[in-house]
C-alpha cells in the first residue's frame, strides 16, 4: 500500500544534500588577504605643528624653590634654617604669598613625623595665599 519512492536497493550512493563551504571558505581568504594588503600601513606618528623658538627670546628663569623640611620630632626647617614657632613660619610664608610670582614651596616631611605637624603648614600655606605648594620625597613612604 505504501509508495516507494527511490531505489530500494543500496547499491547507489547517497545523494549529498548538504552545500559544500570549502570553496567559499578559500574565497573568503583570498579577499581578506587582499584587504589586508591593499590598507595602507598606519604610522604610529603625531604630527603637530610645534612652534618655532625665536633666537632674540631669553629662556625662562628657573623657579625660586623654598625647602620647608619637617624633622621626625616636629622640628621645621626653611632652607636649612631652623624655625623656632609657628608665628614665624606663617611669616614667612605670608612673605612668599605677598610675591606676584611666588616660588616654589617644597615640603619634605619625615618618615616618622605625625600627620599633625605636617597638616599645619599645609593649612598656614593656604589660609595665607601659598598657592605652588607640593610634598616632596614620596619615594620614601613606598
Amino acid at each position: 500500500m505504501a509508495m516507494q519512492v527511490g531505489n530500494s536497493g543500496g547499491d547507489e550512493a547517497d545523494v549529498m544534500v548538504d552545500i559544500n563551504t570549502t570553496p567559499l571558505i578559500d574565497v573568503m581568504l583570498v579577499l581578506l588577504i587582499m584587504f589586508i594588503i591593499t590598507i595602507p600601513i598606519q604610522t604610529h606618528a603625531v604630527k603637530m605643528n610645534m612652534p618655532v623658538p625665536s633666537k632674540n627670546q631669553t629662556p625662562p628663569k628657573p623657579p625660586v624653590i623654598i625647602r620647608i623640611d619637617v624633622d621626625f620630632d616636629g622640628t621645621i626647617g626653611w632652607n636649612g634654617e631652623i624655625i623656632p614657632d609657628r608665628a614665624t613660619l606663617e611669616s614667612r610664608l605670608q612673605q612668599v604669598a605677598a610675591e606676584p610670582d611666588q616660588a616654589e614651596v617644597h615640603l619634605r616631611p619625615n618618615k616618622l613625623v605625625t600627620y599633625k605637624v605636617v597638616a599645619m603648614i599645609l593649612a598656614s600655606a593656604q589660609r595665607l595665599g601659598v598657592t605652588k605648594i607640593g610634598i616632596v620625597g614620596n619615594e620614601q613612604f613606598l
